[in-house]
Formats: structure tokens, C-alpha cells, sequence
């Protein structure tokens, strides 16, 4: 048998702090032979990262012990050998692609003096004219656009997405032995997912590089990977061959992990009829006579692009350019689109947190647009929204219960402050949080809480429409499962209208009534989500829907 390129064996993992041990990585086992690739799954705090940041050594020493174990790569025990033999390994043969690229790139160079560095730092011979070219490369491989002239711009002139194909261009450059992953593709778009995903395998083909691929992506999995293991809480509860442990799981938290997905979530959905009466069914589409809560005419969002001394306008950036839409009383309308194509923009504008440059925004028959602040006031209560990274759009500095009673006082809803404090832990019981939650802090909660607590903030004032901006985006499988589901229960209750914005196509197919494509600004395809995902009618629509990872192939 072949001797694999890594090999772990009944690797112990302790993280120690203020008297306090955590067996993060407890007695765990696997092996990845050469050109091959193994995922880690499982839910946050399983103990995945630390697994494979064990592998290189990169855990702070005062705090993580490994009390057993061992981590063989090309025959080596990475737990026995000195930094400098470390130092060589690391980049070289074992790279390493991180979860958050905005704390792994340094902010004081451009991120093309980065990969240089990465690239010379490993080959010392290489030239600075071969080290930029190869890095230009690099870049261009990942798709960044206008690789060329990226090459100069530091981290936090890229967005999300380009960070991490930065961090992916620089840890495959070296074209290293071992690819550690660590939800490498969680920021990206699923066309550019895709396009990663072809390069890490082509790179497989060509240099018979190995992967440890860590992901909550069961579809990157069925895509990726000849073997897979399940982690929970610092255990290897299940080891096998890709397609058994998807198609046959053996383990009770396999099984349930699983069942969260959403294509399988779908297969067992209730018919929306159960929920309301008023609800459609998939079977019949949608009515024609269903009146718009909002109607949309030739909006436009337009930023100016500024230059020069003077700083005039010489340009615009076309966020959202001439849309127009309707969006019927109690349905969910899914928003999908890359990154930059406008969706948030267009969901900000709806509520008027973006001014439209020019056009028409009615909800209930009421003219947005044009509108101060004194005079939205009255109409805020009506349209919420519920932001991306609840863990940002929470003030840190507030009780839960300020957070909820604090719109509920400024809108003058209820009689005096008990009121509002019993209305709020209601809305919280809504969203399964106790009512021990109004005394605490965001941070003591975890993303999947704090999301709950996000929609709390939104649904508190009893609106009529909410946008969802990738709420979902962060989250766990299961308790992403959660939320959606909260999401139809609260929808059936309160007859809400929501704009769901997300690049999640499983999604869609499981939430929403129909489904919007944006491109460029503009809308590019719009009908039922069955219509719109089962047969696509235009070009992007299409290229969207084959780059979706399927767990079912």
C-alpha cells in the first residue's frame, strides 16, 4: 500500500486558558494519500480549524498542548520537528488557505508585494521580474478582475470575495505538496466557487497535490473529495468514502447534518397551503391577481466616480441601473446575482437607507422616493431589514432588551416600559430565544443567536415587508436549516413580504415564491422560482444555476 502523504493518528489537541482545558481535538484519526482529497464537516466549534491548524503548527504554544499523537507528513511528525524545519515546510510543501483573509493579509502591502514575497521567500532564486510575472499569474488564475492592475492595491481596497481568491492565489503559487483549505470558498460567488473549485483539482492533476479541504458545503463535498470525515465537538464521528457517508450515514449527527441541507430540506417542506390559506403552492405558481406591496419603476443607484484636483465627475458606477419590479403582498422573493451586481444596493434603496438617484419606490401605494428623513419616519416602522453580519449590526454596548425596546419606545408602540419589555421577550419567543435573553450582551451569543436576534429587531415593530440581506450566508448547515425555517413560520403568522437576497440557490428553491437574477445592475430574469431554476431562459441565468455544487450530483 502506498504511503500517504499525511497521517494522522489519535491526534490530541488541548486548548488551555484561565485554568480552564477544552479538548478541542480529542483522539483523531485520518490519512490523505497523494493527489487525493479530504474534507472535514461539521458545525462551528467541532474542533475542524483547530485539526488542521495542528497539522502546521500554527497554534499559539502557550495556550494548545497536544498530550498524544501524531501528525506524519511525508513520513515526518510535524509534533517532534524544530521551527526551522518547520519554517521550510510551511508555504512550500504545506500551504495554507484561511477562513478570514482580512486578518491573514497584512494591510501595508499591496497584496501583489505579498505573493511576491511568498514566492521569492520559498524559491530564493527567483528573479523579481519571474517573481511578479508568476504572482500576475497567480492572480489572474483566481479571476481577479483586471488582475493586472490589482497587482498594486492593498486588502481593503478588494472586496470580501477578492480578498479570498487573493489568499488562494498566494497559497497555490508555491504549488505546494499539501493544500490546507479552510472554507476557501464561504465569500465567494458560486461561478467563481466553481471556477476555484476546477483550478484546485486541475492543480491536483498536473502536480498530484493533496488536499485538506474544510467546508460545511455538503455540495463542495460530493464535488470535491474522495473521503470524508465528520467532526463534533472535538471528535471523528465518522470516516469513509464520499458517496457512502452522503448517500448511507452510519452516525446519528451525520444524519441529521444532512437532513439540514436544503435539497433535502425540500424534499420534506410542507405545502405553503398548510401555512395560510392565502399562501400559494408550488403546484400553481403565482396569481395574477395577488396585489404589490411594493412596485419598483426605473430605479436607478448611480455613484459618482470622482478625479482630479477639482474632484469632478467623470463617471458613474451603475449599482442598480433602471429596475423595476413588483413584489406581491406575503411572498418571498429571492434576490440572486455575483457579488457587485446591485442586490444589497437595491435592497438598501427599497429602504431607503441608499437615495435613489432617479425613480419610483411605492409601498402600499406610498411614494418613497423624495421623501426627508422627518417625513419617512412615520413609514419606517412598516419596512425593516435585516443585515448580513448580525455580529456588526448589533451595538456591542447595548442589552438585548435596549436593542428591542429602544424602536418600540422611538415609534411610540406600547403603554410604558413593562409593556414594551413583555412585547419584546413575545417577539423573542417567536424566534425560540428564552426570555433571559433581553439581560445579555451580543457577544454572548453565538451567529446563529445573534441572527435570530437580528430578525427579532426587524419583526419587533410589526413590519409589512423586510429585506433579508445573505442572513444565512455565515451560518451553519443546520443552523441555517433553523432559520429558514423560522423564516416560512414567521412569514405564515405575520403575512410578511420579504425580499430574501442571497448567492445560495438551494435556498431559493426551498424558501422563495419567485426568484429575481440581477447582473450588472439590472434585472436579467424574473418568474416562479420553479419557472426560473427548473428552466432558465437566459445566458447568466443559466451559467449560474450549473456552477451550483450539488449534493446529488
Amino acid at each position: 500500500m502506498t504511503q500517504p502523504l499525511l497521517e494522522v493518528r489519535n491526534l490530541r489537541t488541548y486548548l488551555s486558558s484561565g485554568g480552564r482545558t477544552v479538548k478541542a481535538v480529542d483522539d483523531v484519526s485520518f490519512s490523505i494519500p497523494k493527489g487525493e482529497t479530504f474534507c472535514l464537516v461539521g458545525e462551528s466549534g467541532s474542533g475542524k480549524s483547530i485539526s488542521a491548524l495542528s497539522v502546521i503548527r500554527l497554534l499559539p504554544q502557550a495556550i494548545a498542548t497536544h498530550p498524544g499523537g501524531e501528525i506524519l507528513f511525508n513520513g515526518q511528525d510535524m509534533l517532534t520537528l524544530p521551527e526551522a524545519s518547520l519554517r521550510s515546510i510551511r508555504g512550500s510543501q504545506i500551504a495554507m488557505i484561511f477562513q478570514e483573509p482580512m486578518t491573514s493579509l497584512n494591510p501595508v502591502f499591496s497584496v501583489g508585494e505579498q505573493i511576491t514575497e511568498a514566492l521569492q521567500l520559498h524559491h530564493p532564486t527567483m528573479s523579481d521580474a519571474e517573481a511578479v510575472e508568476r504572482a500576475m499569474l497567480a492572480l489572474e488564475q483566481v479571476q481577479i478582475p483586471k488582475a493586472r492592475e490589482r497587482f498594486r492595491d492593498y486588502p481593503h481596497q478588494l472586496s470580501g470575495g477578492q480578498r479570498q481568491r487573493v489568499m488562494i492565489a498566494m497559497a497555490l503559487a508555491c504549488e505546494p505538496e499539501l493544500l490546507i483549505a479552510d472554507e476557501p470558498t464561504t465569500a465567494l460567488d458560486v461561478t467563481v466557487q466553481a471556477e476555484i473549485l476546477r483550478l484546485m483539482r486541475q492543480l491536483q492533476d498536473d502536480t498530484g497535490m493533496s488536499t485538506l479541504f474544510i467546508t460545511h458545503d455538503f455540495g463542495v463535498v460530493a464535488q470535491m473529495a474522495q473521503q470524508v470525515g465528520v467532526m463534533q465537538q472535538g471528535k471523528l464521528v465518522e470516516v469513509g468514502n464520499t458517496a457512502q457517508v452522503l448517500r448511507q450515514p452510519q452516525h446519528a449527527y451525520t444524519q441529521q447534518l444532512l437532513a439540514a441541507v436544503p435539497e433535502n430540506l425540500a424534499r420534506c417542506r410542507p405545502r405553503r397551503s398548510d401555512f395560510s390559506p392565502t399562501m400559494l403552492t408550488e403546484d400553481v405558481g403565482l396569481k395574477s391577481d395577488l396585489p404589490a406591496l411594493l412596485s419598483i419603476r426605473n430605479l436607478k443607484v448611480w455613484f459618482p466616480i470622482r478625479k482630479g484636483i477639482l474632484r469632478r465627475t467623470v463617471d458613474h458606477v451603475r449599482a442598480v441601473d433602471d429596475v423595476s419590479l413588483d413584489i406581491p403582498q406575503g411572498q418571498i422573493v429571492a434576490l440572486v446575482g455575483e457579488s457587485g451586481c446591485g442586490k444589497t444596493t437595491l435592497g438598501r434603496a427599497i429602504v431607503q437607507l441608499e437615495k435613489p438617484t432617479s425613480g419610483s419606490i411605492q409601498l402600499q401605494g406610498q411614494e418613497l422616493t423624495g421623501l426627508s428623513a422627518r417625513e419617512l419616519r412615520p413609514l419606517r416602522p412598516k419596512m425593516q431589514i435585516a443585515f448580513q453580519d448580525p455580529q456588526s449590526s448589533l451595538n456591542p454596548r447595548l442589552l438585548v432588551e435596549t436593542t428591542l425596546t429602544e424602536p418600540l419606545k422611538a415609534h411610540g408602540r406600547c403603554a410604558n416600559h413593562e409593556e414594551r419589555i413583555e412585547y419584546a421577550a413575545k417577539i423573542l419567543a417567536d424566534m425560540q430565544l428564552s426570555r433571559d435573553t433581553l439581560w445579555r450582551y451580543p457577544h454572548e451569543f453565538s451567529g446563529g443567536q445573534r441572527q435570530r436576534i437580528g430578525l427579532a429587531r426587524a419583526l419587533v415593530l410589526n413590519p409589512a415587508f423586510i429585506v433579508c440581506d445573505e442572513i444565512t450566508s455565515a451560518l451553519d448547515v443546520s443552523v441555517q436549516a433553523e432559520i429558514l425555517q423560522l423564516l416560512l413560520k414567521i412569514r405564515a403568522e405575520h403575512n410578511l413580504t420579504l425580499l430574501f437576497i442571497t448567492h445560495n440557490i438551494g435556498v431559493v428553491e426551498y424558501l422563495s415564491d419567485q426568484t429575481v437574477v440581477m447582473y450588472k445592475g439590472q434585472i436579467v430574469e424574473r418568474g416562479t422560482t420553479a419557472e426560473v431554476c427548473g428552466n432558465p431562459q437566459d445566458a447568466y441565468t443559466k451559467k449560474l444555476l450549473q456552477a451550483v455544487p450539488r449534493l446529488w450530483g
